[in-house]
């Protein structure tokens, strides 16, 4: 006999005033932003950053814009294209639900290029900051996806499964959890961890790059846990669609830290005695 561990039914609606409804997983939008942003700005002060504060808060509204537009499109694009080519107004109601992280990642890269150039800011030195407060909001998000009851795991004999209402009868691994232990918690304490070293701030472009090789292999991992994508289902040598749109990310990761540690050699080699 299988058992499993009841499913926590938590009201996707954490508070609601007659029409107005606040739900648990725009609270976490709202509070992985809010709460990335004051962890930019408190890492900013270390030295060599040289960003200033107010161009953080005011980025504020440019991430939220990228990781909207571009978690949206990117779900349209990645996920369900043949859908919304029959159903193009759909891709506005995202009431319904629908994001991507890769697409989201896309748009925040888009908003803050565009941002830096504005601003006349470090790319990169700004990118790494960015990187180093994005796994706060991943942990929030991965656990309003488990409130949700969406994107579970799959079926599983394990102690601690449980009986999703979307998930059928069998019990499933909770892989919601695991992604926001692996992708948030233990991303966002590697990154901190690096950031307290001179010599990785020195390097802009460094912290991207654990970033992102880091998110990979979490978002990799978890997969094996994580009930596959209706439409795309089990790919080849068995891995996910999720694992394939984290693959460029590892790739670029990599070549990240290579130029941020070659940039360092160069300006040490070339700097004048």
């Amino acid at each position: 006999m299988t058992f499993a561990i009841a499913f926590p039914h938590i009201d996707p609606i954490m508070l609601q005033i007659g029409p107005f409804a606040i739900r648990w997983y725009a609270l976490a939008y709202i509070s992985g932003l809010l709460g990335g942003m004051y962890y930019m700005q408190a890492l900013s002060r270390q030295q060599p950053v040289s960003i200033k504060e107010i161009d953080i808060s005011d980025f504020l509204l440019w991430g939220t814009l990228g990781v909207i537009i571009g978690g949206r499109l990117g779900f349209v694009v990645f996920y369900r294209p043949l859908y919304f080519l029959d159903h193009p107004l759909a891709i506005f109601q995202v009431w319904q639900g629908g994001m991507s992280f890769h697409g989201g990642l896309l748009g925040v890269i888009v908003a803050a290029i565009l941002f830096a150039n504005k601003r006349k800011i470090a790319f990169w030195s700004f990118a790494d900051l960015i990187c180093c407060a994005a796994p706060i909001g991943l942990f929030l998000g991965r656990i309003a996806n488990f409130i949700n009851g969406e994107l579970f795991g799959r079926v599983a004999d394990v102690p601690w499964a449980m009986v999703f209402p979307r998930g059928g009868s069998q019990p499933r691994h909770p892989s919601q959890l695991y992604e926001s232990i692996l992708e948030g918690f233990v991303l966002f304490l590697i990154l901190l961890w690096l950031r307290q070293k001179l010599s990785v701030r020195s390097r802009p472009g460094m912290t991207s790059g654990v970033f992102l090789i880091g998110y990979a292999l979490a978002r990799s991992v978890s997969e094996f846990f994580r009930e596959p994508d209706t439409l795309s289902g089990i790919m080849i040598w068995g891995t996910t669609w999720g694992q394939w749109l984290s693959l460029p990310m590892a790739i670029f990761g990599i070549y990240l830290i290579h130029r941020a540690r070659n940039n360092t050699r160069t300006n040490t080699h070339t700097r004048a005695p």
